[in-house]
């Protein structure tokens, strides 16, 4: 199966179809060049929605998005939000599809499992929303536990997803925290903006979401003049505070209250958690360590080395990774309880495509990850030790019959 992946940069919108449109019919052009016109009435069309829907008023937008995606020339099922579980599931599915952690097809097309294969945790970070997921040989029972059978072999996977908590939302909780400290909004010291770096910020930017509780007199239309302060400590002190690392009703939460097993095996932290591990130069495989000493490193960068030092990164993301760093090292370590020894198994990747939960959705609702196939059926000793008898006796009688012909050629 060929794969491709095309991120359209755009939104959806609350009051402008006309944006919100333009960006899917962008997707369509793209999926009807990839795909020879005369399979495109075969071709199974899905639409998942994830985190940023859930924010916004869902149903009157998926309806015309339905009306949308039926006019065209495909074989339209559905379109649907899926639960943050599901998204979270259908992250680690793709993530163990790609690495071949599960069946894959020998020689003779039949189904096998790769020996010793175990599978890898998945975890997402996007704009509104981030996820985790990894297996479990407990079968817990609960929301965050969801038990899968695929090729025939069955899974218990414990995903949460934090709605609220992605990279966008998260860096509002943080602006948000940081002009209440403040006493005056016409000049605020963001300590996780760099040094020698102002912006002026409309509150609509901030409070134009329904994670944050919008202030006393609220005026969207307010204006407030930040200035880096280059201080990491902190910045990741204020990170920390929109977190709730007390209340946990059993053994052991990540945050919020909500339970979680230990994390074990290995990990792939992928999407924002690759984007931000790389302007660290930590990814790929690294340490709890060096990922610390690599966050204050970059948080106390003034803005005119940053720009040198990063110079490929845009400054629309520059300016918020020392923020981001921060919330990556929090959210793995204190929320997720990674230690110097577990931290050591995670990967940030990126790999040779777009990684994140559609692959994994696609192929549960298109079926072409069957959860059952049939299985190959090992041979008994006898038969074992007949067929070797038989290939010994073989090649005897061809070695003699070769030398009878040897020796009559030869006289």
């Amino acid at each position: 199966m060929k794969r491709y992946v095309k991120a359209i940069e755009s939104d959806l919108h609350r009051k402008d179809d006309k944006k919100t449109f333009e960006g899917f019919q962008d997707c369509m052009d793209e999926i009807k060049n990839h795909i020879p016109e005369e399979k495109h009435k075969t071709t199974p069309l899905f639409l998942g929605a994830t985190a940023g829907m859930r924010l916004l008023e869902a149903s009157k937008i998926m309806g015309k998005l339905r009306d949308f995606l039926s006019k065209q020339n495909f074989q339209f099922h559905n379109a649907s939000i899926i639960t943050g579980q599901e998204e979270g599931l259908y992250g680690w599915i793709t993530v163990n599809y790609l690495k071949e952690n599960f069946l894959q097809k020998n020689m003779w097309n039949t189904y096998i499992r790769p020996n010793g294969a175990e599978t890898v945790g998945s975890m997402d970070l996007g704009g509104a929303s981030t996820q985790i997921a990894f297996q479990v040989q407990e079968r817990g029972e609960g929301p965050d536990y969801m038990h899968v059978k695929l090729y025939g072999y069955p899974y218990t996977v414990y995903t949460h997803s934090f709605l609220c908590y992605g990279k966008n939302e998260a860096d509002k909780r943080v602006l948000d925290k940081v002009i209440r400290e403040s006493s005056d909004p016409a000049y605020i010291i963001n300590p996780c903006y760099p040094r020698g770096f102002n912006i002026t910020t409309k509150a609509s930017s901030i409070y134009d979401t329904e994670c944050i509780p919008k202030p006393k007199n609220y005026n969207s239309g307010q204006e407030f003049y930040m200035v880096g302060g280059s201080d990491s400590e902190k910045c990741g002190q204020i990170v920390k505070s929109i977190f709730n690392f007390q209340n946990c009703p059993s053994k052991q939460c990540s945050f919020n209250g909500v339970e979680q097993p230990p994390v074990t095996g290995d990990f792939m932290a992928y999407a924002g958690f690759y984007f931000i591990a790389r302007a660290l130069e930590q990814s790929g495989k690294s340490d709890l360590g060096q990922f610390n000493i690599a966050v204050g490193n970059f948080c106390n960068t003034d803005w005119a080395k940053l720009k040198v030092q990063k110079h490929w990164i845009s400054d629309t993301y520059l300016k918020t990774y020392c923020f981001a760093s921060h919330y990556v090292l929090t959210l793995l370590a204190d929320g997720y309880k990674f230690d110097n020894e577990t931290w050591k198994n995670i990967h940030f990747e990126q790999k040779e495509t777009n990684i994140g939960w559609s692959l994994g959705y696609m192929l549960s609702m298109s079926n072409m990850i069957p959860s059952e196939v049939k299985e190959i059926t090992p041979m008994t000793n006898p038969v074992f030790a007949g067929l070797i008898f038989l290939f010994s006796a073989l090649i005897i009688v061809t070695a003699v019959l070769g030398f009878i012909i040897l020796i009559r050629t030869c006289y």
